[in-house]
């Protein structure tokens, strides 16, 4: 299993390489100069040229590419044009409300979609199944975007349960202060992402509860508690393994819209403003972060899944 991750991460490089020139060529190809959004419209051209010879934006592309680089290959992600600052310095600051979402997203999204996943698979084609995938598909349907809108009119405006925009940080006001705050946005994701979940988990179901040992499992006397939940659903998990993976992919991605609705400080917001000031370093480390992490899950997705089903062979 060793040489097997070590082959994994080895051949992640290529990936990252090409990730991040096209990442470099799509957002030099944005409109906009970086120097003339950070003076303002009342920047005269001669101060924006300065400031661009400065932040060595007048240089040629190629060179800007190997550049930045040479500097990446050294652990340094060069610094924010809007910040002066280091983007990964900048990026660690930001990771907190992120992770935690994401987290806590994924939390609820696993809680609620398995077990309605069990739950239609038992009861195939009966009402309870009908019932649980309208509802399955009903929240593949609805953005994330629209239940966090939603649930801010319901919980936030009508009710004020909890707040409906704002972050406080666990050194500040502690874990349960900032879960609270975090619960509408995560739930918003995590609602979103237990549909998937959901379908994933009975297709696997359906597909392990005709097998002769589940017959021979309930012919022993065995519960169908136990049958269900320690002989079909571990034989189940590699695709809810994989879907929840996906998912936890995909949450990293929609923090972008979520974090901007509900003004919370993460990555996803960070994200939306440098690509707005045309800060070309923070967006290609960004990027480039989420590319990384989105490696390493299918890394461990694909170790997972000999937890679950001691066949699979890492060669």
């Amino acid at each position: 299993m060793i040489n097997y991750t070590v082959r994994r991460l080895i051949s992640a490089i290529p990936t990252l390489f090409i990730v991040a020139v096209i990442v470099f060529a799509l957002i030099h190809m944005i409109p906009g100069n970086p120097a003339a959004v950070m003076l303002g419209s009342d920047a005269t051209p001669e101060e924006i040229a300065a400031l661009s010879e400065k932040l060595g934006l007048n240089e040629p592309l190629p060179v800007q590419l190997v550049k930045w680089f040479a500097d990446a290959l050294r652990g340094d992600m060069g610094d924010s044009i809007y910040y002066s600052r280091s983007v990964t310095e900048v990026l660690s600051e930001r990771l907190e409300p992120t992770f935690l979402i994401v987290g806590y997203a994924l939390l609820v999204a696993i809680i609620i979609g398995v077990p309605l996943g069990v739950l239609a698979a038992v009861n195939h084609n009966n009402i309870l199944d009908k019932l649980c995938m309208i509802v399955s598909m009903i929240g593949i349907s609805c953005p994330s975007f629209w239940l966090g809108l939603n649930l801010v009119i319901l919980f936030a405006v009508q009710r004020s349960i909890f707040p409906s925009v704002g972050y406080v940080p666990i050194a500040e006001g502690g874990l349960a202060t900032t879960l609270y705050y975090i619960s509408l946005p995560s739930l918003a994701l995590g609602l979103q992402r237990s549909a998937s979940i959901a379908r994933v988990t009975r297709s696997g179901m359906l597909d392990v509860l005709g097998n002769d040992y589940i017959r021979t499992a309930r012919a022993k006397g065995l519960g169908e508690f136990f049958v269900i939940a320690k002989h079909a659903l571990k034989n189940a998990m590699n695709p809810i393994v994989t879907q929840v993976g996906m998912s936890l992919a995909q949450l990293i991605g929609g923090a972008v819209v979520i974090e901007t609705i509900f003004n919370i400080p993460g990555l996803g917001q960070l994200a939306y403003d440098s690509l707005m000031r045309r800060d070309y370093p923070m967006i290609q480390g960004h990027i480039l972060f989420i590319a990384m992490a989105y490696i390493l899950i299918n890394l461990v997705v694909d170790l997972l899944y000999r937890v679950f089903d001691p066949r699979v062979d890492y060669q």
